[in-house]
């Protein structure tokens, strides 16, 4: 559905409205005001199981360690559980 973001000339404040117009633009909520523009919406999105360090792409996290030297799977090569 297009839901686009406005801010009133008038009172200043934003506010997001579902538009089929892309052209109109909805008068103000709080003061009723026709001085309002739309706003350029900042694109969020978040992608899902990536680390907040992503900076070897390619690699696949290395599969947890199923022996009984009390590694934790770590994967990143210098793990305090497993001395490795």
């Amino acid at each position: 559905m297009p839901i686009f973001e406005y801010k009133c000339a008038d009172c200043g404040k934003e506010f997001e409205e579902l538009v089929f117009n892309r052209d109109e633009c909805p008068p103000c909520p709080e003061c009723k005001s026709e001085k309002t523009e739309k706003l350029m919406s900042a694109c969020k999105f978040k992608t899902g199981g990536g680390a907040p360090d992503m900076g070897d792409f390619g690699s696949a996290p290395a599969p947890a360690s199923s022996s009984s030297s009390g590694c934790a799977g770590c994967s990143g090569g210098d793990c305090s559980s497993c001395g490795s």
